[in-house]
């Protein structure tokens, strides 16, 4: 069995939070949920993140704050920025993507965040079989 990719979900709303880390969670996922940014990069810290999910806004340390503040510590490491009050996000930021909540349905977060994963890691390696590829070990 693969080892479980952890994802960094920080939200101000505890309901939007809770319905992300079980959606997550169900699909294999580890998840550490946070409800304030501050709190979300001590926790990336400490190592172990594959992946940050943040909404745009939270009180005090924002999502858009929490991806620099991440990014300058850990540059190679995926971001998204999801917002409700938001369409579009024309400021700078280092996010790799950015999505707004009701135009994009669980799907495409959940191919989002594989496609992010994916490209972290490099593509798959394909591993032949000595047996498959007709090459006999008593040679």
């Amino acid at each position: 069995m693969k080892p479980k990719r952890t994802i960094l979900c920080a939200d101000g709303n505890e309901q939007s939070l809770s319905i992300r880390k079980v959606m997550l969670e169900t699909r294999g996922y580890k998840v550490v949920a946070y409800s304030n940014g501050e709190e979300a990069l001590e926790r990336f810290k400490q190592g172990g993140i594959d992946l940050v999910l943040a909404d745009l806004i939270m009180p005090g340390f924002d999502g858009p704050k929490l991806v620099e503040q991440i990014k300058s510590l850990s540059p190679e490491t995926p971001a998204i920025l999801l917002s409700a009050k938001v369409r579009t996000y024309d400021r700078e930021n280092r996010a790799d993507v950015f999505l707004s909540k009701g135009m994009y349905g669980p799907a495409e977060l959940l191919d989002r965040i594989r496609q992010l994963l994916v490209r972290k890691r490099g593509p798959k390696r394909v591993r032949v079989k000595a047996a498959a590829a007709g090459v006999s070990s008593a040679a």
